[in-house]
């Protein structure tokens, strides 16, 4: 039997619950890791970007792990690896894709407080339901039709009032730069969440936990490739030990929040995959949006950023989506469940007139 595939229910919950909480380190951590890059001194957008998916080595531990509970229980005829030439080319091209996300994302972090950024983030949620509605064709209800407007007027309202927050040293110019880089990023990775659901779809093969840290591990590398072309065209490699220097909590600190924000990036999307292998791309986008308010908070709390009325109608907006989202995925889920029971009992009722 495959170590991973034909999952028990029990099991598909305990490892959804472990991704949910991989996922919840990163969404909450990463920007907070990101600002404090900014905030004490960093300058390298190009290097902030590669740190987001350059932890993607920490994935080959799991997989070798993995590999030697294959050897244990089939012997010789274990697999070293899952991946087809396919699915490679597609997951690279998706890393690639990624790796642009990564870039807008740091540059609208570096002029916008997590506060603002993590609201705009929140966004996400509409972009991945338009498009997995578009990409592998998940039906849209009330209730998310609902959820997608209120995130939207969110961001909406943001931006009318959008210097309001803005940082010292920030120009107005860059800070509507920054706001309109986040919002691409948001758009950009909302719809990569639906294409790595349609990769999975179109396999050809059993989806294992194997194949999805494989996929994993291909994006974030394609990622961490494309951010290094950056890196050596900006020359961020020979400034990285100058600014670790001038950083403002001292250079041995430098280096541990760049080690640190690789780490908690690569929670992040190590736990993006594994939601959406375990569940969907907008369960996925859906734990993302509703993780940003705490990130938001604690963005006012460490960076004693401003908490405007904007600010906090926005945030109403969200929730009020996110409970919107959830109560009409817990509606739809008793109806299925319903549906279900009715065609067992016709069947057998079937059975029994046959006999």
């Amino acid at each position: 039997m495959e170590e991973e595939a034909n999952l028990s229910i029990n099991m598909r919950r305990f490892l959804l619950i472990i991704n949910c909480l991989l996922l919840s380190v990163g969404v909450c951590g990463g920007p907070l890791m990101m600002r404090l890059y900014f905030v004490e001194g960093g300058l390298r957008i190009w290097f902030n970007s590669w740190l987001q998916t350059g932890g993607w080595p920490l994935t080959i531990i799991p997989l070798v792990i993995l590999y030697f509970y294959r050897r244990k229980t089939k012997g010789s005829d274990a697999k070293f690896y899952y991946i087809t030439p396919r699915i490679f080319i597609a997951s690279f091209i998706i890393g690639v894709f990624t790796g642009v996300d990564a870039y807008l994302y740091s540059w609208g972090g570096s002029k916008l407080p997590v506060s603002t950024s993590s609201l705009l983030i929140a966004a996400q949620l509409a972009f991945t339901a338009i498009g997995a509605y578009f990409i592998v064709k998940l039906k849209f209800t009330s209730y998310s039709i609902n959820a997608v407007v209120l995130l939207t007027l969110g961001a909406v309202l943001l931006g009318m009032r959008s210097n309001g927050d803005r940082p010292e040293g920030v120009t107005s110019k860059d800070y509507v730069i920054g706001f309109i880089m986040t919002l691409l990023a948001a758009a950009l990775y909302g719809l990569i969440l639906p294409c790595i659901e349609l990769m999975y779809l179109k396999a050809k093969q059993a989806i294992t936990a194997t194949l999805v840290l494989e996929i994993q591990m291909v994006m974030c590398f394609a990622s961490t490739a494309f951010c290094t072309i950056g890196m050596i065209a900006n020359k961020d490699f020979q400034a990285i030990s100058r600014e670790a220097k001038h950083f403002n909590l001292g250079e041995g600190r430098y280096y541990i929040v760049v080690i640190w924000s690789a780490i908690i990036w690569q929670c992040f999307f190590v736990g993006a995959v594994g939601v959406i292998y375990l569940s969907s791309s907008l369960m996925s986008g859906v734990m993302i949006s509703v993780l940003l308010p705490i990130t938001e908070v604690l963005g006012v709390i460490f960076f004693d950023e401003k908490f405007s009325a904007e600010k906090g109608l926005s945030l109403f907006l969200s929730l009020w989506g996110f409970v919107s989202y959830f109560y009409g995925e817990f509606k739809q889920a008793k109806k299925v469940e319903k549906k279900k029971i009715q065609e067992n009992e016709m069947t057998t009722t079937t059975q029994i007139e046959h006999v």
